[in-house]
């Protein structure tokens, strides 16, 4: 080829086959974590629907039957605990829901953040420097003597931040029908229907 004017080719070059040993590597072993079950996850009967009418409550326990005075003592120690001012609120059944337009007529929600009802009437004065969930108890007791058809709530405000950091319902008017009893929240197979009445503490509205 070189006489013809071409260029030399190179040389050919012998190409080794090497066997590489397959690499293995054995699957860590994942244990399971045992699934928690009630028992009626497979069960279609247990599953319910909140019943949406004749059903209204204040946020926090609302799901709960009335509070006891211990217990209500027990979330006045919280506020306490955290620092916050208990204050004592209250409000008729016809102006204690936030649930719409109030006397102004004006919805202004969207654009301020306002609901007419959220504001409440205040039990004297916030209590400053209360230290014994049983002073608190006490302004309930009065409050709710002086006004028994009211809905009673348990504020605490936070006086560094100045703003309200939890509320939850003390009392509930004897004559209220607008929250269902205990047994009537949810509806279906396999349960009751809802209706007035009946029992439930609740958050502050």
């Amino acid at each position: 080829n070189s006489m013809m004017g071409f260029p030399h080719e190179p040389p050919f070059v012998k190409l080794h086959t090497v066997t590489m040993a397959a690499m293995s590597a054995v699957a860590p072993v994942i244990t399971k974590t045992p699934v928690v079950t009630t028992g009626k996850v497979a069960n279609t009967n247990s599953m319910m629907v909140w019943q949406p009418h004749g059903n209204k409550f204040f946020e926090t326990f609302s799901f709960l039957p009335p509070l006891s005075d211990q217990e209500i003592a027990r979330q006045v120690q919280y506020l306490l605990n955290n620092g916050w001012t208990p204050c004592i609120e209250f409000e008729s059944a016809d102006k204690a829901y936030a649930d719409g337009h109030g006397w102004s007529n004006l919805d202004s929600s969207i654009n301020a953040c306002y609901y007419d009802n959220r504001y409440w009437v205040m039990w004297k004065l916030p209590m400053y420097g209360c230290t014994n969930p049983e002073e608190v108890l006490q302004e309930i007791r009065a409050c709710t003597s002086s006004f028994p058809e009211c809905f009673i709530r348990v504020a605490g405000f936070d006086n560094i931040k100045q703003v309200q950091c939890s509320s939850f319902l003390a009392h509930r008017p004897s004559n209220d029908r607008s929250f269902a009893p205990v047994n009537g929240r949810q509806v279906g197979t396999g349960g009751g229907g809802g209706g007035g009445g009946g029992g439930g503490g609740g958050g502050g509205g």
